[in-house]
């Protein structure tokens, strides 16, 4: 995986994370640099631990099924993908709190799809800690703007980043099925 489709698929991922923080930015109203910093270190941290959890366990089952790979990668990208495009038409907006309690609960949320892709690392054979590590530092920056745009525009752009999230993960899983067996 190159690092332009890494920094593609760190976008893609990071945009539940995105589209949260611009719910917490309108909810917060008025906020400060520490409020950006504190959803950019929750969401991150965890956009980057999650696939890192998912490569290990996924690193299990790799050399089992190795022929199948790129489906794996495939399905579990367009689940995701089209899950991200679902939430995109639901209407939700999170609450003010900065606490430990509901960043843990959001950030967790945001994450679960970091998971799977982490698994599809393992059977791309992904350099992990590059990459957990990029998508963390875009997942931040993400989420800091994030918190920001929504203090200043609201909720305008939160379903069209969710959208956009999705649409990127289903195309990189077809990328990787394309590769797999043999036309690109």
């Amino acid at each position: 995986m190159g690092l332009l489709e890494l920094f593609i698929l760190a976008v893609g991922l990071s945009m539940d994370a995105f589209a949260v923080s611009i719910c917490k930015g309108l909810s917060l109203g008025k906020i400060k640099a520490k409020h950006m910093c504190i959803a950019g270190a929750w969401f991150g941290g965890f956009q980057a631990l999650m696939p890192l959890i998912g490569y290990y366990l996924g690193s299990f089952f790799a050399d089992k099924i190795v022929a199948y790979d790129h489906w794996i990668a495939f399905i579990l990208l367009v689940f995701i993908g089209g899950s991200m495009i679902k939430e995109s038409r639901e209407e939700e907006c999170t609450d003010s709190s900065m606490s430990i309690k509901s960043m843990f609960v959001l950030a967790v949320a945001t994450s679960i799809d970091a998971l799977a892709v982490g698994v599809t690392f393992a059977f791309l054979k992904v350099a992990i800690i590059p990459a957990v590590s990029f998508i963390g530092v875009v997942t931040f920056v993400c989420s800091a703007i994030g918190v920001k745009i929504g203090s200043i525009f609201g909720t305008r752009y939160k379903s069209r980043a969710e959208l956009g999230g999705g649409v990127i993960l289903i195309l990189i899983g077809l990328k990787i099925l394309l590769q797999g067996v043999g036309i690109l």
